[in-house]
């Protein structure tokens, strides 16, 4: 089957996260994962956001849920001697991220929405999002890849594997992997309409993510395009399984977050991303400013259509009660 609509209702946390229509039960907060031990290493350019390793990450977690948060993406951070050309760590059983996810599981069972970041550039030895063929991303040979570390999330009990990579084909790929494989209760976020932003620098230093040349201009999407392609790439996904469509940036492009919402059936999130973040944090060190500013933004995402907000404000927002 290419859709399991109950996959969205398949446990308490997923059903409070996709159809519950307030603010608080709709925030996703982001982390990021590396590997040892006691590891909590601030980042910089996002300030308040840490490089965490497992153990560290779940009393993280443990203190989000206690706040109301229980929908969290986990993307993967790769020390540069482990990265080679198509990413073979991501898929590898003593990925870090994928000990976090089972014990997050482990612990919190339906109660928590794990989500895990699918895409290759956090570990290619070039940063580029895919296999690099003949000086080019090859999509096909991507997509393959892409597969497997699909599949080694689901495996470890993630809730839904988000491809952030934007092949084409993808989205339908891993749901035949998933399918073949047993895992029917595992769900597909689909970055499907994802622009080639300026707004995505603190989170490359962050995940160690920067391409060592070019850009990535070939796969998201021109910051030109109008609404044609989103509504294409939107309802593309949709029908080849993803059972969340995701739109970033959120911010700068909420005129497509309405219209993609009013054409495709399936709950629509965005991703309130680094570059946003940053900029609000930077902008005032006054916490009522930065939390009247985080409210307009939060209810601007929700006006426009979107169901699911991932952002790095989240924790802040539930702690200091500025919803």
């Amino acid at each position: 089957m290419n859709l399991r609509p109950r996959i969205n209702r398949w446990t308490p946390a997923r059903r409070d996260l996709n159809f519950n229509s307030s603010i608080q039960s709709s925030l996703v907060q982001p982390h990021f994962v590396v590997a040892g031990e006691g590891v909590d290493e601030p980042i910089a350019s996002m300030p308040g956001i840490h490089r965490q390793s497992p153990d560290v990450l779940l009393q993280t977690i443990a203190a989000d849920m206690k706040l109301g948060i229980h929908s969290h993406m986990l993307f993967p951070v790769v020390e540069s001697h482990e990265k080679d050309p198509i990413a073979s760590i991501a898929s590898s059983k003593e990925l870090p991220l994928l000990q976090a996810i089972r014990d997050l599981k482990s612990q919190f069972g339906g109660s928590i929405v794990v989500m895990t970041d699918v895409c290759l550039c956090t570990a290619t030895d070039h940063g580029h999002c895919g296999v690099i063929h003949n000086e080019e991303i090859n999509n096909d040979l991507s997509v393959v890849e892409l597969c497997k570390i699909a599949l080694a999330h689901a495996e470890a009990g993630a809730d839904y594997v988000s491809a952030s990579d934007m092949m084409d084909g993808r989205v339908l790929a891993i749901r035949a992997a998933f399918e073949d494989a047993g895992f029917v209760d595992t769900g597909i976020l689909s970055y499907s309409v994802k622009y080639a932003s300026s707004f995505y620098g603190p989170f490359r230093d962050a995940a160690h993510s920067m391409p060592s040349f070019g850009d990535r201009s070939s796969h998201q999407m021109d910051i030109r395009s109008g609404y044609g392609e989103a509504i294409l790439e939107a309802t593309s996904d949709e029908a080849e399984g993803a059972d969340i469509i995701m739109i970033k940036p959120a911010m700068t492009y909420l005129d497509v977050v309405r219209n993609v919402a009013d054409v495709v059936s399936r709950p629509v999130a965005v991703y309130n991303v680094s570059g946003e973040y940053s900029m609000i944090m930077a902008s005032t060190d006054d916490d009522e400013s930065r939390g009247k500013m985080v409210r307009e933004v939060f209810h601007s995402f929700k006006r426009a259509g979107a169901d699911i907000i991932v952002s790095y404000h989240a924790r802040d927002a539930m702690s200091r009660n500025w919803l």
